[in-house]
């Protein structure tokens, strides 16, 4: 019996974990798992070993509250690792906890998953990674050349989005679910995963909503959201004058996307969930001016949206920090409705985009559970 502890300390995390846990049974039998993860990976009889959301903490200044509690789930998962000495442990992503874990741990054979994206900001820190982990798995195609220019192996092993499902949704069934119109516009709007992010985005939401109203008759808004944050967007959104339907469940919403006319989304992997889709988009995101003035220095890369990194170019606006106000959102969102050259554009540029994070001849999960078997050994 081989032990793999793996460590999730966000949404994205977690089905990534859920992911590479099926992954790994279907290459071996014989696997034991334990560490922290969310419902996904709990859906796998996987015991987490403290609740994953109180690691889901983003921006600068919204650390700072809970530092203490991460200190103490830090020295307590470092702890239950050396207690239970497992083959391998995978870490997903979230550098600012696992990386720390890493350093912990130096007897026990390391695979980090998601390479930390530090060629977007604060690129010297690639110094301090040399001895962290003995395997790198990178999800975006030039990332593995951009660690070996610093002396780092990586090993690309595609991006999950692929097996997302985000391209499978079924345009007819969600509107029927949910009794809208066939010809009324449905606009997506995505603002994060994490309780931390979710109040910045949706009060501009409501009034981008309010003015594309009486633009385009029949809107129908519907904001997707994770389990976690549910009951905070549906408290927030309860007074919204243009009522949105809120869509937890993951099938509802990639129905939702093949319905959509158009998005506003949080930058983040949910671009790349709507350029599978197809779904023409607009990227915006605020958080603490604080926290925008300290990124802005730190940030080295000339687009903040991935699919507009991948693109090499803005394929999708990107309304940031000042532009991201009701009046932009509403302009934008109205152009893509009723421009059928503009949202064609986008769609025409999405092509390119997901064909580049496809590995060769697998899937990413399978290609990821192969290098962390690698490392096993066996």
């Amino acid at each position: 019996m081989s032990r793999i502890y793996i460590i999730a300390g966000e949404q994205s995390g977690d089905v990534l974990g859920a992911r590479l846990i099926r992954a790994l049974r279907a290459e071996r039998d014989g696997l034991e798992f334990s560490g922290i993860g969310g419902p996904r990976m709990e859906e796998l009889s996987f015991k987490s070993l403290f609740p994953m959301r109180e690691l889901a903490v983003m921006g600068l200044l919204e650390v700072l509250p809970k530092l203490r509690t991460l200190r103490h789930r830090l020295q307590q998962t470092i702890a239950d690792i050396h207690a239970s000495k497992p083959d391998v442990l995978v870490t997903i992503d979230s550098p600012g906890f696992t990386l720390r874990v890493l350093k912990a741990c130096p007897e026990i054979k390391r695979v980090h998953y998601v390479a930390p994206q530090v060629w977007a900001w604060k690129p010297k820190r690639v110094h301090e990674f040399p001895g962290l982990w003995d395997r790198l798995l990178c999800l975006l195609p030039f990332e593995p050349d951009w660690f070996a220019q610093h002396g780092l192996e990586g090993r690309f092993v595609g991006h999950p989005v692929l097996e997302s499902g985000a391209d499978t949704g079924n345009a007819a069934r969600f509107r029927a679910r949910h009794t809208i119109a066939a010809d009324a516009p449905v606009l997506i709007l995505m603002p994060g995963s994490r309780r931390s992010e979710v109040p910045r985005l949706l009060p501009v939401f409501a009034q981008t909503l309010e003015r594309l109203a009486p633009r385009l008759p029949g809107l129908v808004p519907v904001v997707p959201v994770a389990s976690a944050v549910a009951d905070t967007v549906r408290a927030a959104t309860s007074g919204w004058k243009v009522p949105p339907v809120i869509v937890t469940d993951l099938d509802d919403k990639h129905d939702a996307y093949a319905a959509a006319s158009a998005a506003l989304t949080k930058s983040g992997t949910s671009t790349l969930e709507l350029a599978l889709a197809g779904v023409p988009m607009a990227v915006t995101y605020r958080v603490n001016p604080l926290t925008a003035m300290i990124a802005r220095r730190m940030i080295k890369i000339p687009h903040v949206a991935m699919v507009n990194l991948l693109a090499g170019r803005r394929l999708v606006p990107e309304l940031l920090q000042e532009d991201c106000t009701a009046e932009k959102l509403a302009a934008t969102v109205e152009q893509l409705v009723r421009d059928p050259a503009a949202a064609q554009a986008q769609r025409d540029g999405f092509g390119a985009v997901m064909a580049s994070l496809r590995p060769s001849g697998m899937l990413p999960s399978t290609a990821a559970a192969r290098e962390v078997l690698g490392v096993l050994g066996g």
